[in-house]
């Protein structure tokens, strides 16, 4: 429901500010965000990671890591605020240097809001999540809206990125039972270091990864081609991200829990697997029909070229489960050393990819394109070792997932049969709709698919609560 419930009201604001909005202020606003999510990363350092991970978890462990990521925020923040002229200047963006200044207060506020949140995560309290995060998203969307529709431009974007991170801290704030105490132990702080700082390097290649490609587009091509095609990747990304990021919290707790057990351990992550696939890979095959009708409807004729990115996208974050089921899986485990090392190895083909495209063919769809072939690389990449420390192959991660694959597919298929008789873009996309969700479940109940019949009995379940 937390992920559902952000999702929805996340996609609802997106529409309606991409239509008040131009693609070179979100452009502009992908540019930020890539500093605030390096910033982020730095600071957290892997450290909440290694507060849930943990066996054995004290209120002074929660204030000595506490104290370590405040440090390092008002150092990243400091970094921002003052390279924010060098930053516009670089992009001729002049515009950008105080939205940038503005929007670099998350890296600060993200210090305090991580414990609580590796707290509430580790004692699998998922409600307090939920409340915390629909309450910042309605706000948030509020008062960005109400900035876009005064005229604020790019400030309203700020705005809504702000306030969506304050109300959120404000809310656990008040509904988790810690507050930072004046302590700090040093041998507590190495401890959880020696674990955190491998996921710190493998979540700045990541993340640095990821933002040098809206760097490269920003700087190569333009900020209404960045606009494009971060507001391509950004529907699929929130559904993914909702779908599959309502299970792995859950799964990586719970392996943390169990880790000694490895037969156990094999059945979370078979089940987080099998359920994250079935529920993404038909959400992202449908929207990718659906997009070419639904886009120009919602956003407006602006963002029709942005459909083949959103496309692509579709493809790349259907194969999200399997990237993030054995990275999770491996974090469960406590071996952070694999972690980083598939990190260097899927980052290096990436980057060798991305100023391919960028430099040499100098095409940005291709560029874009090319994000398919290194995420079906990276699948095996990840893959590769669980096989030894859980015993879950690559093969077998294929056999489960391949039901969902396929019938996805073919629901696909008679969607688009659609567009042949429906007129109207409302009716095209509500008969697509229905058509394959009367095809994938009916599919999945003839077959008798696995994960369709164990979802159906947990909502039975919980429905009997």
């Amino acid at each position: 429901m937390e992920r559902g419930g952000n999702a929805v009201i996340q996609l609802i604001v997106q529409i309606v500010m991409a239509r008040l909005l131009a693609p070179e202020q979100f452009g502009a606003l992908a540019i930020m965000l890539v500093f605030v999510n390096v910033g982020n990363v730095i600071v957290q350092s892997g450290l909440n990671t290694a507060l849930v991970q943990a066996k054995d978890v004290s209120d002074r462990d929660y204030s000595t890591v506490f104290w370590m990521c405040a440090s390092i925020s008002v150092i990243i923040y400091l970094a921002i605020f003052f390279s924010a002229p060098a930053i516009a200047s670089f992009y001729a963006l002049p515009y950008l240097v105080w939205p940038l200044r503005g929007i670099g207060l998350i890296v600060v506020i993200n210090a305090y809001n991580s414990i609580q949140i590796a707290k509430v995560t580790r004692d699998l309290q998922f409600r307090k999540i939920f409340i915390a995060t629909i309450s910042s998203v309605i706000l948030s969307a509020f008062c960005g809206i109400a900035a876009a529709v005064f005229g604020f431009g790019l400030w309203a974007l700020v705005v809504q990125q702000l306030m969506y991170q304050l109300v959120n801290c404000i809310v656990l704030a008040f509904e988790v039972d810690w507050k930072p105490r004046l302590c700090f132990e040093l041998e507590r702080a190495k401890a959880f270091f020696s674990f955190g700082w491998r996921l710190l390097v493998s979540g700045l290649l990541a993340t640095v990864y990821q933002s040098l490609g809206n760097l490269v587009i920003g700087k190569q091509f333009s900020s209404a081609q960045l606009g494009l095609v971060s507001q391509g990747e950004k529907y699929p990304q929130a559904v993914g991200s909702m779908l599959d990021g309502a299970i792995q919290p859950v799964m990586l707790s719970a392996v943390a829990h169990v880790q000694d057990d490895l037969s156990a351990v094999k059945r979370l992550v078979r089940r987080a697997l099998k359920t994250s696939t079935y529920l993404i890979f038909p959400s992202m095959t449908l929207f990718a029909v659906i997009a070419p009708v639904l886009v120009p409807a919602l956003l407006g004729d602006q963002w029709v070229s942005s459909v083949p990115f959103l496309q692509i996208y579709c493809f790349v974050y259907a194969l999200l489960p399997i990237h993030t089921t054995n990275l999770q899986a491996l974090n469960g485990m406590g071996r952070s050393d694999l972690f980083l090392r598939l990190e260097i190895i899927k980052k290096s083909y990436g980057l060798a990819n991305l100023l391919f495209c960028a430099f040499v063919l100098r095409d940005v769809k291709l560029l874009v394109l090319s994000y398919m072939l290194t995420g079906l690389i990276s699948t095996f990449v990840n893959a590769f070792p669980n096989k030894k420390v859980i015993g879950y192959s690559y093969a077998e991660q294929v056999r489960d997932i391949l039901p969902a694959c396929v019938l996805s597919l073919a629901s696909a298929a008679l969607a688009l049969s659609v567009t042949f008789f429906a007129t109207g873009a409302l009716i095209t996309v509500l008969g697509q709709i229905a058509v394959f969700a009367v095809a994938y479940l009916g599919l999945s109940a003839l077959f008798k698919v696995e994960s369709f019949t164990y979802i159906m009995s947990m909502l039975k379940k919980a429905l009997g609560r």
